[in-house]
């Protein structure tokens, strides 16, 4: 199974999570990355020779016309929209950029630096308003993400990639609800969300930055933190929320997870 996928900066494999009760979470059933946008030739091979059968994309219909998944057309991907708009600021970025009329441009992202969010409040009303679409990612995950129609028989394309646009924030609160729902250890959850800034740095990162600039808005540390940045602190923040309001497992029940697609998630990740 390839552990990386040409023209991604930010894809893994959540296997290998720690698990309180010892153990660790199973590889080859949860991936995390950035969007599929900047996939190379080489990348749409190696993805497609992946156990990947479903792809979770959450990003806004702004962001996907702006920037298109580039998918395999070898065999069948489903492709399930779960748009969430809180953590879509790089989605203005790329509007922005799109945009014919310079003032039209400017108005986006004048309207996103308005609303400016720390992160660990941005993930907080991501928790309060997105329940429902990630309790439809554990679903996905618990059913073993049924292989998609006209794959070939014996082939086990039943591995999850869930994704927004940098991978970091939207699938980041995400990865942590399911890691944290099956049992895996808080540091170990805490570290591999962090672990996302370091993959983004170098061309991602320069890029969305770039598009900031090109716009002639000033790349604050506080834009520049909420485009790029993972810390520890905004996680926590996160999870400290669910933690106040039952727990992970129990705030994905508030978004409509029955308790055995909540015991299959746990049964299919954590094994």
């Amino acid at each position: 199974m390839s552990t990386s996928i040409d023209g991604l900066q930010n894809f893994r494999d959540t296997g290998g999570t720690p698990l309180v009760a010892g153990g660790e979470t199973r590889s080859g059933v949860l991936y995390r990355s950035e969007a599929l946008s900047t996939l190379t030739p080489t990348g749409v091979a190696e993805l497609a020779a992946t156990g990947i059968g479903v792809i979770a994309d959450f990003r806004t219909d702004m962001e996907r016309r702006m920037a298109p998944d580039v998918l395999p057309d070898s065999r069948p991907f489903h492709v399930v929209q779960l748009p969430l708009l809180e953590g879509a600021m790089t989605g203005f970025a790329q509007s922005a950029m799109q945009a014919k009329d310079p003032d039209a441009a400017k108005a986006a992202i004048g309207a996103a630096l308005a609303q400016l969010p720390s992160l660990g409040d941005l993930y907080v009303s991501m928790l309060e308003h997105g329940a429902g679409s990630f309790a439809e990612l554990a679903r996905l995950v618990a059913n073993g993400a049924a292989v998609p129609v006209g794959t070939t028989a014996g082939d086990d394309h039943s591995a999850v990639l869930v994704h927004c646009t940098a991978g970091k924030d939207r699938t980041g609160v995400a990865v942590a609800l399911l890691l944290d729902a099956v049992g895996a250890e808080r540091a170990a959850v805490v570290s591999d969300y962090a672990s996302s800034a370091a993959h983004l740095e170098g061309p991602w990162a320069d890029r969305m930055r770039g598009m900031i600039t090109a716009m002639g808005v000033p790349l604050t540390p506080e834009l520049d933190a909420l485009i790029t940045d993972t810390p520890a602190s905004a996680i926590e923040q996160a999870l400290a929320w669910t933690d106040a309001h039952g727990g992970a497992a129990a705030y994905l029940q508030s978004g409509g997870l029955a308790d055995t697609e909540l015991e299959a998630l746990r049964a299919r990740l954590a094994g």
